[in-house]
């Protein structure tokens, strides 16, 4: 590993860290704090992309993974209390729902900028971001809380995710976790274009001190 790589490893590693923390803190009725940090990670992946190229960006990619799976193993021990139950911080389902997603989203956002680098400045981490913030919502919530894969985690009940409410307490009616998951891909969205800001600032200041 080149030691040049180490900043985006590092900075990585505490994105997942700190993520894996905020998600435990509900911001509003529909999101977690965690939401408004984990995007970052796109963010370091594409700038790692961008001036060192795909395999430092993958190599970052797998130490954020295994910095996740540290974290979701020592969160299956940490046992919390509500309601009258209690509960492991990270159950297996969620644990799954996290490593897969992230694994699988992130390493489709080194492809799709990878090809689309030789385009506009703002193509690629645009594209590659929105289509892996978007695969990474979807692989999640759905391992996490839908009710079709309840034999994943038989002891694990997630009926209440099942609960079927308006869309975001206005729209159609669907499951609580669709919501859970709607208002978590809006962030996503929306971070990727206010993103695009810092991006080209950070790839500027590297560019130019590697040159």
């Amino acid at each position: 590993m080149n030691r040049i790589h180490i900043p985006g490893i590092i900075a990585m590693a505490a994105i997942v860290v700190a993520s894996n923390i905020l998600v435990q803190y509900l911001f509003g009725q529909w999101l977690t704090w965690g939401a408004f940090t984990y995007p970052l990670a796109f963010l370091v992946t594409d700038v790692m992309n961008r001036v060192y190229g795909v395999a430092a960006a993958r190599r970052v990619v797998l130490a954020g993974f295994v910095v996740g799976v540290i974290c979701s193993a020592i969160g299956t021990q940490v046992m919390l209390q509500g309601d009258g139950y209690i509960y492991p911080a990270v159950t297996l389902r969620i644990a799954l729902g996290s490593g897969l997603a992230f694994l699988t989203a992130q390493l489709l956002d080194v492809a799709i900028f990878d090809r689309l680098r030789e385009g506009r400045w703002w193509r690629a981490p645009l594209a590659s971001t929105l289509v892996g913030a978007s695969l990474d919502t979807v692989i999640f919530f759905t391992i996490a809380f839908s009710g079709a894969l309840t034999f994943m985690e038989p002891s694990n009940d997630v009926s209440w995710a099942g609960e079927v409410l308006p869309l975001l307490g206005a729209g159609p009616e669907a499951p609580l976790w669709v919501s859970l998951a709607f208002a978590d891909w809006m962030v996503k969205l929306s971070l990727a274009l206010l993103a695009l800001v810092p991006f080209r600032i950070i790839v500027g200041n590297m560019v130019r001190r590697t040159t």
